[in-house]
């Protein structure tokens, strides 16, 4: 482990909150959906129906960071499959340190690498495009998904703070480069004149990709890999 992250999981360890009531909470925040896609989803539902001199321009945003959003979960997990294994914190013995216990989902924690961050990469990608789109409402966006998201998973050993940083910054850039106006032309308005036409099956996709964005797809891919393993 690199001294940066040695000094930042040195110091949070050293100063972890005494209060076990405390310590379950924030247990509660990092492993409940509640506070994570289902406050910043519906902030996109927000923007998409609340009246505005710009709708055509801001709903083709908020496709392009439901796309973006995605691909950063794509990417983070192929990232994390291919790039050599990285122990999380919580489960590396050797760095000799007391996390709070977590007790959130084991077995998939101790067997998916550390880097990068799923989380951030996913949430910061959405925070980023509702501040693209709302600067006010934007920046509350990024501070939640840092403070409720992306902190947590640190404090309590799930990842090292250069994998949540890494995946925070890979988010950002993905967003940023899927809303530039030349890139999301070419797919945010053909998308958006579709469901303009056709908003019966428009509206369901854009539900169930929302939802599934809010559980990070975890049901699909439970229920694909129990159906593989019945084969």
């Amino acid at each position: 482990m690199n001294s940066f992250d040695t000094w930042i999981q040195v110091f949070l360890t050293d100063h972890a909150l005494h209060s076990a009531a405390m310590n379950h909470a924030i247990r509660v925040v990092a492993g409940q959906i509640m506070f994570k896609g289902l406050i910043l989803i519906p902030i996109l539902c927000w923007l998409w129906f609340r009246p505005s001199q710009r709708t055509e321009w801001e709903r083709e945003m908020i496709v392009a960071t439901i796309v973006s959003g995605l691909l950063s979960l794509a990417g983070g997990r192929v990232l994390a499959y291919y790039l050599p294994f990285r122990v999380r914190p919580l489960y590396n013995a050797e760095l000799h340190l007391n996390f709070p216990s977590v007790g959130l989902q084991e077995a998939a924690v101790r067997t998916w690498s550390s880097f990068p961050s799923d989380h951030a990469l996913l949430w910061m990608s959405i925070a980023t495009g509702i501040f693209l789109i709302s600067r006010r409402v934007g920046a509350l966006a990024l501070l939640y998904t840092a403070v409720f998201i992306c902190l947590p998973r640190v404090y309590l050993g799930l990842h090292y703070p250069t994998d949540v940083l890494a995946g925070a910054a890979l988010g950002i850039a993905i967003t940023y480069i899927a809303t530039r106006d030349a890139v999301r032309a070419r797919y945010a308005a053909p998308i958006l004149q579709w469901m303009n036409r056709s908003p019966g099956p428009g509206y369901t996709l854009a539900f169930l990709l929302c939802f599934e964005l809010i559980t990070q797809f975890d049901e699909l891919l439970l229920f694909l890999r129990a159906g593989l393993k019945a084969l």
